[in-house]
């Protein structure tokens, strides 16, 4: 089955495109928001804690005045991009397009939470460098593939397994864990709330002006 976006061979760059600048600049909205706009990119195999992760920090940082805004998986994947299949190319382009979306709300001064398995480390990088210096946080949701088929409350596994789900990380595609993340937390062994705080612990650092 072929990806429903364009093929990049196809598409015509036009010539005749030239990037605006405003009065408004991205320092203007930070001093207004009084917050530095970060990315914290949680990765991670299916099953690993990313979405429950995510949603605990953006409550945390949100009670504590921070303007955050979450992207996760599934919900993207939902409009942005629910035209993209699941194959190597196509979850590249799924990333590349999450990128780009979380550098726009940062250059409003938000700070943003993502939870993608992003089982590429091209693509991590990719989207590293979109990013400002220092203001990408790579967080690997570290769990063991067990513990994750045990917690595979949408059954996602056991399709796999079946062959019922091509391309499926961890079992029919490879998982590229991080070797540099800035953070490692590791479900299987802490709880929710010490997953949270060590990630929260590291973020205010980059975040607090």
């Amino acid at each position: 089955m072929q990806p429903d976006f364009p093929d990049k061979s196809r598409i015509m760059k036009s010539t005749n495109i030239v990037r605006q600048d405003y009065k408004i600049t991205r320092n203007d909205r930070l001093k207004l928001l009084g917050q530095k706009p970060v990315l914290i990119w949680l990765t991670g195999l299916s099953g690993s804690g990313k979405s429950t992760i995510a949603d605990k920090l953006e409550q945390e940082l949100y009670f504590k005045g921070f303007k955050t805004y979450l992207l996760d998986g599934d919900n993207i994947r939902h409009g942005l991009n629910k035209n993209i299949d699941f194959t190597e190319e196509g979850r590249k382009e799924n990333i590349r397009r999450i990128g780009e979306v979380a550098k726009l709300f940062m250059d409003a001064g938000i700070i943003v939470i993502t939870a993608f398995i992003s089982p590429f480390k091209e693509d991590r990088d990719q989207v590293r460098n979109l990013i400002a210096e220092g203001e990408f946080i790579e967080v690997h949701v570290d769990c063991p593939l067990e513990v994750c088929e045990q917690r595979d409350v949408k059954g996602l596994y056991a399709k796999a397994r079946k062959g019922e789900i091509p391309n499926f990380t961890g079992i029919s595609s490879p998982f590229e864990a991080p070797e540099t993340a800035e953070i490692t937390v590791k479900t299987a062994e802490d709880s929710l709330e010490d997953c949270v705080n060590q990630i929260l612990d590291y973020s205010l650092k980059r975040i607090k002006p």
